[in-house]
């Protein structure tokens, strides 16, 4: 596959990693990144750095994973809530039709939907974020209601689709 320019500058960034660690001579980094500039595949970016360890992520990429990562969940969780609010509207509607003059007992319902999405709202942005059970639960949800429908469940990460 081609190189693109960000995955050239991406390579070039992280041989410029291990100079600064001490990895690699100044002659072998000048040699690698006239190696990079010039590459065209990503195998030969590949073959630059195959005899190099994965530089670890730096804080401010680290951040950045995991505010992607965040939302990626938190659209989750609030498509998962959404389902558990549609009982609470036919409740408010027929609270609604039948003249509105008791009091609002339709919610009742929405403990159910609120106290998920507290829950995975602290998980998420708590002191100790725990994405990965964020995440655990709610494919467990998918999968239950998948097998719940008859249906096959969806695949897992990494599967073909």
């Amino acid at each position: 596959m081609r190189a693109s320019d960000a995955e050239r500058e991406h390579a070039a960034e992280a041989l410029r990693e291990h100079y600064a660690a001490g990895r690699i001579t100044r002659e072998e980094l000048d040699a690698r990144l006239e190696a990079v500039y010039g590459a065209t595949t990503v195998e030969e970016l590949d073959e630059l750095r195959a005899d190099l360890p994965d530089v670890p992520l730096s804080p401010q990429a680290r951040r950045a994973e995991l505010a992607h990562r965040r939302a990626e969940l938190r659209g989750k969780v609030l498509q998962h809530a959404g389902g558990a609010l549609t009982p609470f509207l036919i409740c408010t509607v027929i609270w609604a039709a039948s003249g509105a003059d008791s009091p609002f007992w339709a919610l009742w319902l929405l403990i159910f939907p609120l106290v998920f999405v507290a829950r995975n709202a602290w998980r998420l942005y708590g002191p100790a974020p725990e994405l990965e059970r964020v995440a655990r639960e709610l494919e467990h949800r998918s999968r239950r209601r998948h097998r719940r429908r008859g249906g096959l469940p969806p695949p897992g990460p990494g599967a073909p689709a």
